[in-house]
């Protein structure tokens, strides 16, 4: 009986046959098996049509009796590339031809599945040609079941104990679209943290330092450009455990911030050693309160004080009592004081009359004023000197609370 070949051209010699040959014939039949388990060629395809691998029976050298094959060309169409019914082999193959066209590689015929690269793809798969039905044998895509380079895979339960992604690299959402980039830094020691919880407690991010010698980190947030860090939780907690302040939004746009325990509410400008304002500005038209808790008291351990300004000289000269409280006019001729506008009941106010050089400009009181006797005093006539007022409001009056008179101010 003569020798057979198998599918991928080992011979295979029966009992009595090939004397003195044998190891020829076995040598032989070991380098087609090291091809077929690990050999590599490059496959020059048709630029059109098809191209039809052979198996080359007893002799090595074949396409097909290799694992990894390489297709080049200039394709000028899409193209497909054949094999035999009985082959049974997994490839790892690469597409390295140029020009965006595809390419099917399938059985020479039947019916059964094939594997293609669609236009443009140069990308490596796996591939089995499984032989599985004499007339439709089927070849499929077994690069899903490994992880590549170029693939694209989807780990399930898989542990990563340190994967490295380049500076700039990301992890992408479902749609590709970039979800997380990693930056990179070249003496990098510091890093995040992400720590899950179990039931009743929150995940963890925190700032470490695994191979420095750092032990207070801070973790820095920065938006891009004018974009603002936003916290979308209606409390946001600061400090630990029962010792956190809470900083709670109504989701009205009332923002309230409440100490823990038994702390202070404690607000710094340059960490207390350097000049600084603090500055609380209202909306338009709001108040700005202050309350005390139970018995407690507001307390000003330095001086607390409405700035100082002035009231425009005019024939009837205004006042906008929420705006300058505390304020000042310099007399250059009779006039007449009109009604202060915006103020609230139990506020005080003061107004520092001035004569010009000249003086005895005289001053006429709104109505809303009240003195003592309903009698208005009587300015200072001096020139540069000056009268001071002060003022308390109540039912829609201003009453005089004191006076001083002919005050040299100059």
């Amino acid at each position: 009986m003569a020798s057979t070949y198998t599918g991928l051209g080992t011979q295979l010699m029966t009992t009595g046959e090939k004397a003195g040959t044998w190891g020829t014939l076995t040598n032989t039949n070991w380098n087609i098996s090291e091809q077929i388990s690990g050999g590599y060629i490059s496959q020059a395809l048709s630029t059109t049509g098809a191209t039809t691998l052979a198996v080359n029976d007893g002799t090595t050298g074949a396409a097909l009796a290799n694992r990894v094959i390489e297709f080049t060309a200039a394709l000028a169409g899409n193209v497909t590339v054949t094999i035999p019914l009985d082959v049974e082999q997994l490839y790892v193959i690469k597409n390295s031809c140029t020009n965006s066209y595809s390419v099917e590689f399938k059985y020479v015929s039947g019916s059964g599945s094939s594997v293609t690269w669609a236009s443009g793809d140069t990308g490596t798969k796996i591939v089995y040609a499984t032989a599985n039905d004499a007339t439709n044998p089927d070849i499929v895509d077994a690069t899903s079941a490994f992880v590549t380079a170029t693939s694209t895979t989807t780990l399930s339960n898989k542990t990563l104990t340190a994967p490295k992604f380049a500076d700039g690299g990301f992890i992408a959402d479902a749609n590709g679209a970039e979800a997380l980039v990693f930056g990179a830094a070249s003496t990098a020691v510091n890093e995040l943290k992400i720590t899950n919880a179990a039931t009743g407690a929150g995940p963890n991010l925190s700032s470490i330092s695994t191979s420095g010698t750092d032990s207070n980190i801070d973790i820095n947030i920065t938006p891009a450009g004018t974009g603002d860090v936003v916290l979308a939780g209606d409390t946001v907690k600061v400090g630990d455990a029962a010792a956190a302040a809470t900083l709670t939004s109504n989701g009205a746009g009332t923002l309230t911030v409440t100490t823990g325990g038994t702390t202070d509410l404690i607000l710094n400008t340059n960490g207390g050693t350097n000049a600084g304002d603090i500055t609380f500005t209202d909306g338009a038209n709001g108040d700005i309160d202050f309350t005390c808790n139970g018995t407690g008291n507001l307390v000003f351990n330095d001086a607390a004080y409405n700035p100082a300004t002035t009231l425009t000289d005019a024939a009837t000269i205004t006042w906008d009592a929420q705006a300058k409280p505390i304020t000042a006019v310099t007399l250059t001729a009779n006039r007449i004081l009109a009604a202060p506008t915006n103020g609230q009941a139990g506020q005080f106010i003061s107004l520092l009359i001035i004569q010009d050089a000249g003086g005895t400009n005289t001053l006429t009181w709104n109505a809303v004023f009240e003195f003592p006797s309903e009698t208005a005093p009587t300015l200072t006539s001096t020139g540069d000197l000056a009268d001071l007022f002060v003022f308390r409001y109540h039912n829609s009056k201003w009453l005089q609370v004191g006076s001083t008179l002919a005050l040299t101010v100059a």
